[in-house]
């Protein structure tokens, strides 16, 4: 009964929001879940779950706003300075929710997937996750999920460069 009538709360709130100007993108940058599962006395993983969890929630909130583009900052290189026991978590958490969405036909029916990053640092078998739900989803146009993960400044500085400096060697730019 509660689903019930969050749903329709939710169907509701967004009927009304779309009578205004919907933004094109949107942005969340995940942070603060460690703290709030200390806040509440819980495990970091609890806190990082229930961050994943509202995460999903906002996703559909965008979807059905008609939001077309949402990017995601959810892992940058900083946090591998992280304890080896909860970087360990966090990848085998995004390995878990990778794979419920490949095996899911909301989201990744209608949203493609991007990932922006350097997944050459990440466990093979999340890059290999990653790949195949942006494999899964490169004909997707209703909306763009863009997911930063494993970002630095420096990596993204470093790849516009080369990307210039390849542009100039084949005299496009």
């Amino acid at each position: 009964l509660f689903s019930y009538l969050e749903d329709r709360c939710r169907i509701f709130i967004c009927n009304v929001l779309k009578c205004g100007p919907i933004p094109k993108h949107l942005a969340f940058i995940m942070d603060g879940n460690r703290r709030y599962a200390k806040k509440l006395n819980k495990d970091t993983v609890i806190g990082h779950s229930l961050g994943e969890f509202k995460l999903q929630e906002s996703l559909k909130w965008c979807l059905e706003l008609g939001i077309k583009t949402v990017t995601v900052f959810a892992w940058s290189t900083e946090n591998f300075k992280r304890s080896k026991e909860e970087v360990d978590t966090l990848m085998d958490l995004a390995f878990k929710r990778c794979t419920q969405l490949l095996n899911d036909n909301g989201l990744l029916q209608r949203a493609r997937v991007k990932v922006l990053g350097d997944i050459s640092l990440l466990p093979e078998h999340l890059q290999i996750a990653i790949s195949k739900a942006i494999y899964k989803t490169r004909n997707n146009t209703q909306a763009t999920l863009n997911v930063c993960f494993s970002y630095s400044s420096t990596y993204e500085i470093t790849k516009a460069v080369q990307n210039i400096s390849q542009c100039v060697s084949e005299g496009s730019l």
